[in-house]
């Protein structure tokens, strides 16, 4: 199993959640609205750097992020919308 740490554009949370059920990941949990500055720029939600992401966490079996990736990658690239993907080794959920 794998733990992810998605962050997204903030505009393109919903279409995520739309994925998630596409490639059936069953729950996750999201903190709206995060900032922070990296290569894509300065995500502030101020008047000066509105933009703002959005951070999901899931746990899948690793069969399924392949999967989640390459979705995100045809979803993201179409609509030049950028995201992270983060995943560790989960050994156990309790």
């Amino acid at each position: 199993m794998k733990l992810l740490m998605i962050v997204v554009d903030s505009q393109c949370r919903e279409e995520l959640e739309v994925l998630f059920k596409r490639v059936g990941v069953l729950g996750y949990t999201e903190i709206p609205e995060v900032h922070g500055v990296g290569e894509t720029g300065i995500r502030m939600g101020s008047g000066a750097f509105p933009a703002t992401s959005s951070l999901f966490f899931t746990v899948v079996d690793a069969e399924k992020v392949h999967e989640l990736k390459e979705t995100l990658n045809i979803f993201c690239g179409s609509e030049e919308r950028h995201f992270k993907m983060i995943q560790w080794g989960v050994e156990e959920v309790v």
